[in-house]
Formats: C-alpha cells, sequence, structure tokens
C-alpha cells in the first residue's frame, strides 16, 4: 500500500470509529464528556477529508516546486550541450547550478554519472526519485531521444520549453477559475447568513405565534402552526450547511485544479466552519 492509500484508508476508518461513537450516543441522547453527539459524528466526517486534503496540499506543492525549476535545469543542459558536450558532460556541468528542491536529486545524477553508471541508467533514477507526472513525460522523452542519437540538444530546448507552455497553461486556467471559487464561497456564506436570520428572528416569531394561536379558531376552524417542528427544521438546515460545505469544497477543487482531491482540504474546511459557526449561533 503506498503512502497515498495509506493516509486515505486510515483516516476514513478512524473518521468511521468517531462517527459510530457520535451516533451511537446521538441514539442513547448522552453526551461523551463536553462533546455532542453531533459533534462527534462532524469530527469524524471531517476527518474523511481533512488529512488527505491536508497530505494532498503539501505533495502538490511540493510537486510544482520540482516542476517550476525542471525548465530551467534542461535549458542550462541543452547550452551545455551546444557548445560539443556530451549529455552527460552537459548534466554535470549544468548540476552546479541552484534549482531549489531539484538541486539535491540533480547533484546525485550527476555524482552516478562521475562513478560511471549510464547517463540513461541516471536519468531513469532520476525520474523514479522524482516521480512526478511533468519529470517522468520529459525524462521519458531525452532518453529515448539519447538513445535514437539525434540532436539531445535541439530535443532538450524543445522539452524545455514545452515544460514552461504546460506550466503557462495551467496558472492561467487556476486564475480564470478563481472568480468561479470565490463566488461559491460567497454563497456558502449567504446560506449561511440566510440561516442565521431564519433562527434569530423568523423561528422565534413563528414560535411565539404558535404558542399564541394554538387552539384559536378561525373560520369555523382552529388554528394550528406546527411550530414543534422548528428543531426539525434546524436539523435539517444544519444537515445541509455540511453537505454544501463539502460539496462546494470538492466542486472549487476540480474548478480550480481538474481534480476532486484537491477539494479535500476546502471541503474539510467549510465543514468544520459551517458546523463551528451554527454551534456558536446555538442552530446546532
Amino acid at each position: 500500500m503506498n503512502k497515498d492509500k495509506l493516509v486515505l484508508y486510515g483516516s476514513i476508518a478512524i473518521g468511521t470509529i468517531i462517527v459510530i461513537i457520535g451516533a451511537i450516543n446521538y441514539l442513547n441522547k448522552t453526551n461523551l464528556f463536553i462533546f455532542q453527539p453531533m459533534d462527534l459524528i462532524v469530527v469524524g466526517i471531517s476527518l474523511y477529508f481533512g488529512p488527505y486534503g491536508i497530505y494532498y496540499n503539501l505533495k502538490t506543492k511540493r510537486i510544482k516546486s520540482i516542476e517550476a525549476r525542471l525548465p530551467d535545469f534542461l535549458r542550462d543542459v541543452a547550452e551545455a550541450g551546444r557548445f560539443g558536450m556530451t549529455l552527460s558532460e552537459s548534466i554535470i556541468v549544468a548540476s552546479s547550478g541552484r534549482y531549489g528542491p531539484l538541486t539535491k536529486e540533480i547533484k546525485k545524477m550527476a555524482a552516478q554519472i562521475e562513478w560511471g553508471v549510464p547517463v540513461n541508467e541516471a536519468l531513469e533514477s532520476f525520474k523514479e526519485r522524482i516521480k512526478t507526472p511533468l519529470v517522468e513525460r520529459m525524462i521519458t522523452i531525452i532518453i529515448k531521444a539519447n538513445e535514437s542519437g539525434g540532436n539531445v540538444a535541439d530535443v532538450l530546448n524543445m522539452v524545455s520549453h514545452a515544460a514552461l507552455e504546460s506550466q503557462m497553461v495551467e496558472k492561467e486556467r487556476a486564475i480564470e477559475m478563481q472568480t468561479y471559487v470565490f463566488v461559491m464561497f460567497i454563497a456558502y456564506g449567504v446560506f449561511l447568513a440566510t440561516i442565521l436570520i431564519l433562527a434569530a428572528s423568523f423561528f422565534p416569531e413563528m414560535y411565539k405565534a404558535g404558542r399564541a394561536l394554538s387552539g384559536v379558531s378561525s373560520l369555523g376552524g382552529p388554528v394550528n402552526v406546527q411550530y414543534q417542528l422548528i428543531p426539525q427544521v434546524e436539523f435539517l438546515f444544519m444537515v445541509a450547511t455540511l453537505i454544501n460545505g463539502v460539496g462546494d469544497g470538492i466542486l472549487a477543487g476540480v474548478l480550480s485544479q481538474g481534480k476532486y482531491e484537491a477539494g479535500f482540504f476546502l471541503a474539510f474546511v467549510l465543514l468544520l466552519a459551517g458546523y463551528i459557526f451554527l454551534r456558536a449561533m446555538g442552530i446546532a
């Protein structure tokens, strides 16, 4: 089992245990220490998204920081190759540069080449250690070009430009989607504000009217305001808030990065923020 699945399945298992404990306390109408049953259920559900969302965001940040410096390295290797150096010599010369998170792995690859490891094997080892989509794609192209005996410097230059263009397209897409993500967050805030207004003004007045008009006849029949259902309505609002938080968070990840995993952390934040807000307002 790789690390991604371990984090995901582990957090789901722990979250499920907490949800079950909360559900049992909810059915028995008992609290666990200072926590209400619904507190435990929400915390358990949040664990489905929080740990893996944090892990995925950190992993994505690392990948982006690595891939951002890859075109610089490829360009430097290509420039060295234009002076008549072989691919092995070009990598060794370029390894003296600074490439952020890539620097350590590039120096390790250059050291392998100096020790007599064939350049293609060193590149394969480099690809396996980094293991990001862009690195795997670019290094595979370089290895094939080196095996075919073509002008590797030109290939490196084209690969470097392709990597830059790919990153630029991704950045432009993320910027364009930020507006939609922002609108979703505003809509979620408006939804919470609407619930607060209803709970603070409409429901109390409805409760008073229901108590006052209970049993009063009008047009030949009794007036019956179902004010007893207000707690159930508030519970449904709370459930809707949790569902909206999770849905909006995941959708924001899909819009911004094209992957639902990217929205797990936002779902975690919106879920807890919405519940804490309702809890503080006395609705949950």
